[in-house]
């Protein structure tokens, strides 16, 4: 069985963070081990508080799993505060381990989720990336882009990154891949109901790592996990009375 690491928060409420990943990994049968970065109080509602963890913990915690586990890929989620993001790099920057980086900055609602110094110190993940994931809020605070045209004009990047969202209406949804050699791919998929779509950012990208963990090119990993999120949304259980999580086990 191949392994996942995943660097992220918990989420109280089980939609997102590492409960999320650990959901998605079970789908497409990759063993995921975690390190958790911070505890938060939310549910379908919102957040109620968070307590980040100590950024010397997060890395034993990474160390840990690194030292016992064979880790195909790591997927890296929210991280809290700028000493956090340095003490993740000090780890990940000579591992020969695919990374897919969810640069978590701003909810799909457009709301700031982590400091400015955070932010800042995010883009020094990027170069040990094999994946970043921005949503277009993301997309802009990070690249400058906001639209298909930004992006074929977007300088060669060290990284693959996938814009998700770029394109949206009322019946589909585009995600944009800038591979590192300057190709540009498309994925399409019908948009399903935005009622329950708690913890698809987690998701995607933790579904993304699973599959390369289990040697998928880029290009079908991206696909199939675009596809299993709009299944994931349209069957979901509507739970709580909030923006509810999606059903990741579809069954």
């Amino acid at each position: 069985m191949r392994v996942v690491l995943s660097i992220a928060g918990s989420d109280s409420g089980g939609g997102a963070g590492i409960q999320a990943d650990i959901k998605s990994a079970l789908y497409h049968e990759v063993f995921m081990t975690t390190a958790i970065t911070a505890v938060t109080a939310q549910n379908t509602k919102g957040v109620q508080d968070i307590c980040v963890l100590e950024p010397d913990f997060v890395k034993i915690q990474i160390l840990s799993v690194l030292n016992d586990f064979e880790v195909n890929t790591i997927k890296i989620g929210m991280l809290g505060s700028k000493n956090l993001v340095l003490k993740v790099k000090e780890v990940i920057k000579n591992l020969n381990i695919p990374i897919i980086l969810d640069p978590v900055a701003i909810s799909r609602a457009g709301s700031k989720l982590i400091t400015d110094e955070a932010i800042e110190s995010l883009k020094e993940l990027f170069d040990y990336s094999y994946l970043i994931t921005p949503n277009k809020y993301e997309a802009k605070l990070f690249f400058n882009v906001s639209s298909i045209e930004d992006i074929k004009n977007l300088k060669t990047q060290n990284s693959n990154i996938l814009f998700k969202n770029m394109v949206e209406s009322k019946n589909k949804t585009v995600d944009i891949l800038l591979k590192k050699d300057g190709l540009i791919i498309e994925f399409e998929s019908l948009k399903a109901n935005e009622a329950n779509t708690h913890g698809t950012g987690c998701s995607y990208s933790a579904s993304i790592a699973s599959l390369i963990a289990r040697d998928f090119c880029l290009e079908d990993a991206i696909k199939i996990s675009k596809e299993y999120i709009y299944q994931a949304i349209k069957n979901a259980p509507n739970l709580g009375f909030g923006n509810g999580p999606i059903n990741h086990i579809l069954k």
